[in-house]
């Protein structure tokens, strides 16, 4: 047997059948289901093994697209993640390497819906990105939209995915096509791969719609029938590997897309931008998150005033508390981390409380530790997602440094909702 076999493990009591993997315990095989899943087994229980299938390494076919001038045209810009990766048999991790192109001639069915025109930026997990390649990623979409596509179709990984698409929600300000970012949970050339679904569906709401703005794509339940439009500044990833992880918060789906019979539904109207599109892509780098927790430390805070950060997302419990209040002796050291906010603050530093709450948004003029924070100068975040906050601040202060502290609490990009009751969007 070599990695990457395909065998079948008869037990006592059980069959297994999968792709075998490099297993660290030399006492254990390890098998790649066909469900995605690894599973290990005692080389001391097994009974009989056969291999079904060797091994053969992946190939994919290059081949170039005829342009039909009936279809419109769709450009796919690949950055890297899940849905552009495949399993690695010598170490038996998931790594990043397909080219646009690639990704392309594996799901041949994008050339039944429009002309696919290719863009390779990078191929790497998002968890490695930082502000300038949102930069990059704006600076992509602004010159496809010269060329006239209908629009943009972004490869993406999940972990970090609802950052970029805020991210480029407030760089690309009067956004005259849709831009999708797409993702996946599985590998693309696992059988249980969301990958092709996920892009398809895509494809298929920017070819038949005139949506413009930002969204994300992906599965509506664990079943390969609904994909669903999610809104880019009101969507967080709430699960590690479900294929229906992102859900909207604070917000409703945009469109829900029928991949089997490609029928689409709207679940809101919404308002489209005519352009032309205009970048704004500058970020302060010195922004941070943090959160609040019970036992917390002034030296945390004041972590951020020696280092001269220029904006803070405080995490706050409930309502937006924090544990700055000093009802009995044993929380006396609590007064010294409202102590370091107010200096923080003095420092220049714009501070944000947002919640740890996922559904609803802060009030911090109910309790007395949220209201000397308000009277030392922290702002309240509404109802934005700490993730949204944090990436609006930094866009905010990179290009109205000025006004940061009037458009943190503005509805600029959908990511505050004006009117919020404690019934609305559970």
């Amino acid at each position: 047997m070599k990695v990457g076999d395909l065998i079948k493990i008869k037990t006592s009591n059980a069959e297994y059948e999968g792709d075998l993997m490099p297993s660290l315990n030399k006492d254990i095989i390890t098998l790649k289901l066909k469900n995605g899943y690894n599973i290990g087994i005692e080389k001391s229980r097994i009974k009989n093994i056969k291999i079904l299938k060797k091994h053969k390494e992946l190939k994919i076919r290059k081949e170039k697209v005829k342009f039909n001038k009936n279809l419109p045209t769709i450009s796919i810009i690949h950055t890297g993640g899940t849905i552009a990766s495949e399993v690695d048999y010598k170490t038996g991790g998931v790594v990043a390497r397909f080219t646009s192109e690639e990704l392309l001639s594996m799901f041949p069915e994008l050339n039944e819906i429009a002309n696919i025109n290719s863009v390779f930026l990078s191929n790497m997990f998002s968890e490695d990105m930082r502000f300038k390649h949102y930069s990059l990623i704006a600076n992509a979409v602004v010159k496809e939209i010269k060329k006239g596509v209908k629009g943009v179709i972004i490869g993406h990984g999940t972990d970090t995915m609802h950052y970029t698409s805020a991210a480029l929600s407030f760089m690309l300000e009067n956004l005259p096509i849709p831009v999708i970012l797409v993702g996946a949970q599985r590998s693309s050339d696992r059988p249980s791969s969301d990958a092709a679904i996920n892009l398809i569906c895509a494809a298929e709401f920017i070819a038949k719609t005139d949506f413009t703005g930002v969204g994300i794509c992906m599965h509506e339940s664990i079943n390969d029938d609904n994909c669903i439009i999610l809104p880019a500044c009101k969507t967080r990833k709430f699960h590690t590997s479900r294929r229906d992880a992102f859900k909207p918060v604070n917000s409703n789906i945009i469109a829900r897309i029928n991949y089997k019979t490609k029928s689409m539904e709207f679940l809101y109207k919404y308002e489209k931008n005519k352009g032309p599109v205009k970048l704004l892509d500058k970020m302060e780098e010195k922004v941070g998150i943090v959160k609040v927790h019970p036992n917390f430390m002034p030296e945390q805070f004041e972590f951020f005033r020696k280092n001269k950060y220029k904006g803070l997302i405080i995490e706050g419990t409930g309502l937006g508390q924090a544990p700055v209040g000093t009802l009995n002796p044993l929380s006396k050291i609590n007064s010294k981390n409202l102590k370091a906010i107010k200096d923080l603050i003095k420092s220049g530093c714009v501070v944000v409380m947002t919640s740890q709450c996922i559904f609803g948004r802060v009030q911090m003029h109910v309790y007395s530790n949220a209201i000397d924070l308000v009277n030392s100068g922290v702002i309240p975040g509404e109802d934005m997602l700490s993730e949204v906050a944090f990436i609006k601040l930094s866009w905010l202060l990179g290009n109205f440094r000025n006004k940061a502290n009037d458009l943190i609490r503005e509805n600029l990009r959908g990511e505050i909702n004006n009117r919020l009751m404690p019934y609305h969007f559970l």
